[in-house]
């Protein structure tokens, strides 16, 4: 039975809570009807809520079909009532409708703090406000280190699961201390890192992490971001004479499953029951290119490729597992990633695990 034809309980209470955003919310809670900014915010709500993710969502943005197609037709397999909720429009590109999130009487509206410019300069804030209905802003984008637990804990509160949210986090920071602690005592020679954001997605090269994101799990796996100082913000460009020159140890790819944006395209497509033996030879292809000339990551085989959205989900720490993992073999030849996602699923998620998620070219 879909959510947009339940009733509020009765017993929902006003609670006012501070979103990501700093800015103080009113919202009745628990809340029983909620409209996602982002598709992907299932993967927050799937691990409070795992035997019934969708229970409280009446209506989505779509990216999450595009964007993480593989997980999504596992989701649709177990929750086929998920096909059936409304989605919307981007705000960021203008295109939610504020009028059919009203008729839907959502108690709240999740939205990504990236979109938060965007919201404000189309006045979805005002629009909704006028109507009673609250937006609160979580992140897991631009500062998934900083920002995915406190959104974690927001969720949480909202949907009166705040032990769940407690579990879950006392598992995320656990697993991420079984790196940082070791790379912190250890003090390892720290490898030049190349992280080629959506290598292949286009022909243009080459798109990669400043501080933050991915960058930041560089740092924190015991790596040198070799964008670091030159790309000032999360995301940014470096160009081939750049990578060259720095001549990364090490090179990782982000990839994904990207039929819907560019079908056929070079990108390497990493993620829940991949096709190992395709995103190898994807991958290897990547090293073809002008910025991969002679650098010592290539001539060592040391070339890989990483769900890209784990840049995108509280699931950071299986990242920053594996690249440490990759970067330091040998302070970390007793750490699996592959038994901490599988481990992440069946106590957490509401799919169940599927290998695939990363590849490299040589074997580990």
């Amino acid at each position: 039975m879909l959510a947009l034809a339940s009733t509020p309980h009765a017993w929902a209470d006003p609670i006012t809570v501070t979103d990501i955003a700093g800015r103080n919310v009113t919202v009745d809670a628990p809340v029983e009807r909620i409209i996602l900014g982002e598709g992907r915010q299932i993967y927050l709500l799937g691990a409070l809520e795992p035997e019934a993710p969708f229970a409280h969502v009446v209506g989505w943005r779509h990216d999450f079909s595009e964007a993480d197609p593989d997980n999504y037709a596992a989701y649709a397999a177990k929750f086929p009532e998920m096909t059936r909720i409304p989605t919307f429009g981007g705000f960021k590109d203008g295109t939610f409708d504020v009028e059919q999130a009203a008729s839907l009487k959502p108690d709240v509206v999740l939205m990504n703090l990236e979109a938060k410019a965007a919201t404000e300069d189309a006045a979805y804030d005002t629009k909704l406000a006028e109507l009673g209905i609250p937006i609160l802003y979580i992140d897991f984008r631009e500062k998934p280190l900083e920002h995915t637990i406190p959104s974690m804990r927001l969720i949480g509160r909202l949907l009166g699961d705040e032990k769940r949210a407690e579990a879950f986090i006392d598992f995320a920071e656990a697993q991420l201390a079984r790196v940082t602690d070791r790379i912190a005592a250890a003090k390892p020679e720290r490898p030049r890192v190349f992280i080629d954001r959506a290598g292949g997605y286009s022909d243009d090269c080459c798109m990669s992490f400043g501080p933050g994101n991915f960058g930041e799990y560089v740092e924190l796996a015991g790596g040198d971001n070799i964008a670091d100082g030159i790309i000032p913000q999360t995301f940014g460009t470096l160009n081939p004479e750049q990578i060259i020159a720095a001549n990364p140890d090490q090179v990782v790819v982000t990839g994904g499953n990207w039929g819907a944006y560019v079908p056929g395209g070079n990108w390497v497509g990493v993620g829940p029951g991949a096709d190992m033996g395709e995103a190898r030879t994807k991958l290897e292809n990547l090293t073809r290119r002008t910025a991969m000339t002679g650098i010592a990551a290539v001539e060592n085989g040391e070339v890989h490729a990483i769900w890209h959205q784990f840049y995108n989900s509280p699931y950071y720490f299986v990242a920053v597992q594996r690249l440490a993992k990759w970067f330091h073999p040998d302070l970390f030849q007793d750490l699996d990633p592959e038994a901490t996602l599988r481990e992440l699923h069946e106590r957490f998620l509401p799919v169940d695990y599927m290998p695939g998620y990363w590849v490299s070219l040589h074997d580990d």
